[in-house]
């Protein structure tokens, strides 16, 4: 049973006859009689009771009818909902712990301002995770941090993050000539961060004795407040941690201090939806520029 055989059904019915509703559907009648009589048989019953010329519906049709208007109504709904450049239905958007956190509450205020029919649900992970969920078909969208499959998705900048390594307030100097602390804390495998931290000490012919793995930056932060390690952590974060005060801050080498975080989503499969919070994203980002200059010049 198709949604065609669904429409020739009800102009059949609303027509009143077969020759109305070939005319009103623009099909010769043997055609609309075959098409009724393949329908009939399909669902194993006669959806007409024939009386000379004229056509009366029988219990069985009287049923398919309600379900037929159902289904073209959800179906006309549907194809208003894919052709409407409006946003609106659900949004699955994925985002890393530290965007989420940090990053996200005024954009996505501002969004929920401006697409109030958008049903926006929030999902965490690193972006190895996120990145598969896409695939998946979990989730429509993530802010990563880069970098990514350019085969696999499109992107576009939302973010740039200052990385900045961490540790106890008395901690000596770590630079290019000191020697590298032997603990790190860190999110788990897939963490770009993490990834960065590992690569300095690779450049450096070492690699960490230790790995704490936790799963929030603050806790990360209370570890490394009490001696327990070191961190890379984006500066965003820091600034919201109270105890900052208790850290020590170190400088990343060239390459490893910056990471631009990327909204992604799967190639050539960008929606209202996408576009929407890309052109929040945009705005936010030059309030923030806008910011910084007259910030500069007072």
């Amino acid at each position: 049973m198709e949604l065609s055989d669904l429409r020739i059904f009800r102009a059949v019915v609303d027509e009143g006859g077969i020759t109305r509703a070939a005319e009103k559907l623009l099909r010769v009648q043997s055609s609309v009689t075959t098409r009724i009589k393949q329908l009939e048989e399909d669902l194993g019953t006669p959806l007409f009771l024939r009386q000379g010329k004229k056509l009366h519906l029988t219990p069985a049709g009287h049923t398919l009818l309600d379900y037929a208007r159902r289904l073209q109504a959800l179906a006309d709904e549907a194809r208003d909902a894919v052709q409407d450049p409006h946003p609106k239905g659900l949004f699955r958007l994925g985002a890393m712990e530290s965007t989420a956190a940090v990053r996200l509450p005024v954009p996505l205020s501002e969004y929920y301002r401006r697409f109030p029919d958008v049903d926006l649900q929030l999902r965490t992970g690193n972006p190895v995770q996120l990145a598969t969920a896409i695939l998946a078909g979990e989730i429509d969208a993530a802010l990563v941090a880069e970098p990514v499959a350019e085969g696999r998705f499109d992107h576009v900048s939302a973010f740039e993050e200052d990385l900045i390594l961490v540790a106890k307030k008395d901690h000596p100097p770590i630079g290019k000539s000191k020697p590298l602390p032997s603990t790190i804390i860190a999110f788990e495998q897939g963490c770009p961060h993490r990834k960065r931290l590992e690569t300095w000490y690779e450049r450096r012919g070492d690699m960490p004795k230790h790995t704490i793995q936790l799963s929030s930056y603050h806790a990360m932060l209370g570890c490394v407040v009490v001696g327990m390690g070191v961190a890379l952590i984006p500066g965003s974060v820091l600034d919201t941690f109270p105890d900052s005060h208790l850290l020590s801050r170190h400088q990343p080498p060239s390459g490893l201090d910056r990471a631009a975080t990327l909204l992604i989503w799967r190639k050539g499969a960008v929606s209202p939806k996408i576009n929407a919070l890309i052109e929040v994203l945009g705005d936010q980002g030059q309030s923030h520029m806008r910011d910084g200059r007259s910030s500069s010049a007072t």
